[in-house]
């Protein structure tokens, strides 16, 4: 080291080594503000003005920013004023009260779409089974699954485990009740639901499902009742005779023997009234009851409502057996099709637009009987009908939105099963339930149907039971000798017998026979308020946005029913009237225990 380069290390200051450098102009910039912090005098004029600049600056920039913001907001907010709040209200203290949004002028539709039991698993195994059959790839999905929103806590007010009738009144009127409820809340009070507001609103209404369409699920929407049994007041009620009036302009499904007079062949009423002659005559109704009737309608481009159609005695059959059987029954996306046609042509010159509610009814059925062949099938036709309704929207030149979701799971299902005394197998095979063509529920009435008609001995019986039945219908090679004598013996216990032939090949595993409280998948199109149902929701808050969207209040109609069904009661109980409008709660719970 040089004598120079030794003597300036020596007295520079050590932080001037690791400081930066500053400008000749920062440096007299600190200096004259030291200057003027000692002695109390103003900064130059060009040094104040700089200040004054950055302030300036700073100001407009931070006042843009919050413009911006609050531009946003309130475009996010007109977006979504139709949804409602969270459940709760902080002035009644009611944990259950949902507040509508401010209604907004524009035109819309709304179509809520259930999948009665269906839970996460009915998915997966679907998925997988398409994929198989189809030969697709692993990336291949269900239409469902592309429009996955979140998932729905199912509880009902009174059990963990909900039923259907608990989860459509969540629905219907957004609040909680007991299982069994018809549109009523604990107490049996009854509530206004999302269809009657609608319908009061000015919107056109429709109901389609695959099942009876007094089950619970349509019924919560169009009818009060205190248990979902009480299916001969629920048809009344359908069709216009409650206290509200006619509510709903179009119903599709079945159930047809609830609507005829137990003289009638084909009825199941337990009195003589006539409710489609009702129907007709009081209340308008166009009325269609078979295959050639339901082709009459055009998919919905020759439909004058209010209409009434019911293509079954009872339940539309499965979808595996119903695809065998079209010239006879409608599919549930051929009456989803005829209803959103007929509603659109309805509306097309009005201010309200309509509500529309579509089940996958029997989703649920198969879940019950533990039937994955048929249940398969039926997600499918159900995925076929979002499918239906997505490219409604697509071309509606109105705004609709679509949400769908399940009421709950039902079967306990599992893509996995662990046979006694054996290690986890872990594979499942949906060749098995692609080998199938028939539901166990046709093949244990064609059982039935053959012991009844056809005198043969049991060896004989064996022997049609194992070529025709189980390997021709269920397409099983390998049946035990022990399980088709028990089919042969025992045909009553045939429809689980066949499903667990089904079900054990497939290594499909299902922990009942009843609903469990697993929560659900929730599905939407999208559009105006639908963030408020992302995530994990409970069933109340998919209720409350359905009448929040349309901008509906529950109140009023639930004031009205409270004081007219109060006035019919007193009526009946003076006149002594016992049956399906004069069945007190005190007796149905009574039913309700001993079951």
């Amino acid at each position: 080291m040089s004598p120079t380069t030794k003597r300036s290390s020596e007295h520079t200051p050590l932080l001037a080594e690791t400081s930066p450098r500053r400008s000749s102009q920062e440096s007299q910039r600190l200096a004259e503000e030291e200057d003027a912090a000692i002695h109390g005098t103003p900064l130059p004029a060009e040094r104040k003005r700089s200040t004054r600049e950055f302030f300036l600056f700073a100001w407009a920039f931070l006042a843009t920013a919050a413009v911006i913001v609050l531009t946003v907001v309130l475009q996010h907010r007109n977006s979504t004023s139709s949804a409602p709040a969270l459940p709760g209200d902080p002035a009644t203290g009611d944990p259950y009260a949902i507040k509508p949004g401010l209604k907004k002028d524009r035109k819309r539709n709304l179509v809520f779409m259930v999948s009665d039991g269906m839970g996460p698993a009915s998915l997966s195994l679907t998925r997988t089974f398409r994929q198989h059959v189809n030969n697709l790839p692993m990336s291949d999905t269900l239409t469902l699954d592309k429009h996955f929103w979140g998932s729905s806590r199912t509880r009902s007010s009174n059990s963990w485990v909900t039923d259907s009738a608990a989860g459509a009144t969540a629905f219907s009127c957004a609040r909680k009740s007991y299982n069994g409820a018809i549109g009523m809340e604990p107490g049996f009070k009854p509530c206004g639901t999302v269809l009657e507001a609608a319908k009061r609103a000015g919107y056109k209404t429709g109901l389609v499902v695959t099942t009876d369409i007094t089950d619970a699920t349509p019924a919560c929407f169009a009818s009060h009742v205190a248990y979902r049994w009480q299916m001969d007041e629920i048809a009344l009620q359908e069709i216009g005779e409650g206290v509200l009036g006619r509510n709903v302009d179009l119903m599709l499904g079945g159930g047809r023997c609830h609507f005829l007079p137990n003289t009638t062949e084909g009825s199941c009423r337990l009195d003589n009234v006539d409710v489609v002659g009702i129907a007709k005559e009081k209340h308008g109704f166009g009325y269609v009851d078979d295959r050639s009737g339901f082709d009459s309608l055009k998919l919905g481009k020759n439909v004058n409502l209010p209409l009434l159609g019911l293509f079954a005695p009872r339940d539309v059959p499965f979808e595996i057996d119903r695809s065998k059987m079209a010239d006879i029954y409608p599919s549930l996306s051929e009456m989803a099709t005829t209803a959103l046609e007929a509603l659109k042509e309805a509306t097309k010159d009005t201010e309200q637009g309509f509500f529309l509610m579509i089940e996958g009814s029997r989703i649920d059925h198969a879940g019950h009987i533990n039937d994955p062949a048929a249940q398969v099938r039926e997600v499918l036709e159900y995925d076929k009908t979002f499918q239906t309704v997505l490219d409604f929207i697509k071309a509606s030149d109105t705004e609709t939105v679509l949400v769908a979701t399940s009421d709950h799971e039902t079967g306990g299902l599992s893509t996995a099963w662990q046979g006694p005394n054996e290690l986890p197998v872990y594979d499942w095979h949906p060749q098995i339930l692609a080998n199938a063509n028939a539901s166990s529920e046709y093949l244990a009435l064609l059982l039935k149907q053959r012991i009844a008609t056809t005198p043969e001995s049991f060896l004989s019986l064996v022997e049609w039971i194992k070529t025709d039945l189980v390997q021709g219908r269920l397409g099983i090679p390998d049946a035990l000798e022990i399980e088709i004598n028990a089919l042969a013996s025992n045909p009553d216990a045939a429809q689980t017998i066949f499903a667990k032939m089904v079900s054990m090949r497939a290594r499909i595993g299902w922990s009942t026979h009843g609903h469990s409280a697993v929560d659900v998948n929730v599905y939407s199109s999208g559009g105006p308020g639908t963030e408020k149902i992302r995530g994990n929701v409970e069933n109340i808050e998919v209720g409350g946005f359905l009448n929040g969207y349309l901008g509906v209040d529950l109140e009023p109609i639930t004031k009205e029913l409270r004081e007219k069904m109060q006035e019919v009661v007193v009526v009946e109980e003076e006149q002594g009237v016992v049956g399906a409008k004069g069945v007190h709660p005190e007796e149905w719970l009574g039913v309700m225990k001993g079951l």
